[in-house]
């Protein structure tokens, strides 16, 4: 077992609150010391009440997601001996009603692009394994209910 922390912290500073017109914007602190601006998302909570500068936790589920499949996918190559010189996913997330009525992230997809050099480099069926198993082994993809699907770009093999 291993414990991960994160700090999330809020404070008024003057604003009214019992109105509902605060701001919505926060900072993450990470155990590494990394702080990172924070809003709730322009979507759900307008601007000026959010930042479409910060990062909101729609966001965050969906480069948490991305980010997993992205580790083990280089753990996994690394051990099959494919040199991984670029990795680049464009993930994206989708709001929707749940089945029980209520919002949800229903889907995520992954759309990873990946250079490789030197010999070997892997075959279409052996990158989409690398990708199978990489998405069977990411702890956050086995912890939520969303459909994830992954959408490797195979134009630069």
């Amino acid at each position: 077992m291993s414990e991960h922390a994160a700090e999330v912290l809020w404070e008024r500073k003057g604003q009214t609150f019992l109105d509902k017109r605060y701001r919505r914007c926060y900072t993450f602190q990470f155990d590494g010391g990394a702080r990172v601006p924070g809003s709730a998302s322009p979507h759900v909570v307008p601007p000026p009440l959010s930042d479409e500068q910060a990062v909101d936790p729609e966001e965050l589920f969906v480069a948490s997601l991305s980010s997993c499949h992205m580790l083990w996918f280089l753990s996994i190559a690394a051990e099959q001996q494919f040199c991984v010189d670029h990795y680049r996913d464009s993930a994206v997330g989708w709001m929707e009603q749940a089945s029980n009525g209520k919002p949800a992230m229903t889907r995520v997809t992954l759309r990873p692009e990946v250079r490789f050099s030197g010999d070997p480099l892997p075959t279409r069926e052996q990158l989409d394994e690398m990708h199978h198993q990489a998405h069977e082994a990411c702890f956050i993809a086995n912890s939520v209910k969303t459909e994830i699907a992954c959408e490797p770009l195979y134009t630069t093999l």
